[in-house]
């Protein structure tokens, strides 16, 4: 089942930030207001997918092309989807990070990385999890009240945007999580981000169907699902 693996959820010897020094990264204070916007305003525009569809185009709004949803994709290529799932299966069902953790570290990332698959795949996920609409939302501004939660966030950015952690979040990490729970943070981030990768080289695009079953934050007191569809219209750190 897509969702449980690429819904894109002996101790080893010690490990050691980099630049420990480094101050925490800056956060802008004007928002993108697509989900793609973040991407973009980090300076990189958006190529065309360079992989035709592997199933025709489907019909509604928006059935204007994509690779199809991402197994579907994979297994174009089947060693390198057995090698993917492995890994996935790992990070959705065998880690040691929570649940709740693992699933804001994602949302900041599909976020960053413009993906939109990811984010729609993971806001059910999350809210699965126990993060409540104002959290899922506020993960994917790069926004949490709690010390632990931010720390996960600026963990996200930080590599993301560094390629290492500084001392500062590795310590306010190691306040809360084991040795094995940080790695597997380190490893889910960077499971995610190239996940995000690919899915936006490919092309795969969530369809109508999939948003409706991904969707499953809870409805505010107008009635409406706040998710991917929302997530135009908001803010970001």
């Amino acid at each position: 089942m897509e969702n449980n693996i690429l819904a894109t959820g002996g101790s080893a010897g010690p490990i050691l930030a980099a630049d420990a020094g480094r101050d925490p990264m800056m956060r802008p204070s004007s928002p993108p207001n697509d989900i793609r916007d973040e991407h973009r305003h980090r300076g990189h525009a958006r190529p065309a997918p360079v992989v035709p569809p592997v199933v025709p185009p489907a019909a509604g709004p928006r059935g204007e092309g994509g690779a199809g949803d991402a197994l579907a994709t994979l297994v174009r290529h089947p060693d390198l989807a057995e090698a993917v799932l492995t890994v996935n299966t790992h990070m959705l069902l065998r880690s040691t990070l929570p649940p709740r953790l693992r699933e804001l570290a994602i949302l900041r990332v599909a976020r960053r990385r413009g993906c939109e698959y990811e984010w729609n795949e993971h806001v059910g996920l999350a809210a699965e999890a126990g993060l409540s609409e104002a959290e899922i939302e506020a993960a994917g501004r790069g926004e949490a009240a709690d010390a632990l939660d931010l720390a996960v966030l600026d963990a996200v950015d930080e590599l993301d945007d560094d390629s290492a952690l500084s001392g500062r979040t590795w310590a306010t990490l190691g306040e809360h999580l084991d040795e094995h729970q940080r790695m597997d943070l380190v490893f889910t981030i960077g499971t995610y981000c190239m996940l995000a990768m690919a899915f936006n080289t490919f092309g795969v695009e969530p369809g109508d169907a999939r948003r409706k079953g991904s969707r499953r934050t809870a409805a505010g007191s107008n009635g409406r699902l706040t998710g991917a569809a929302d997530f135009r219209s908001g803010a970001s750190r």
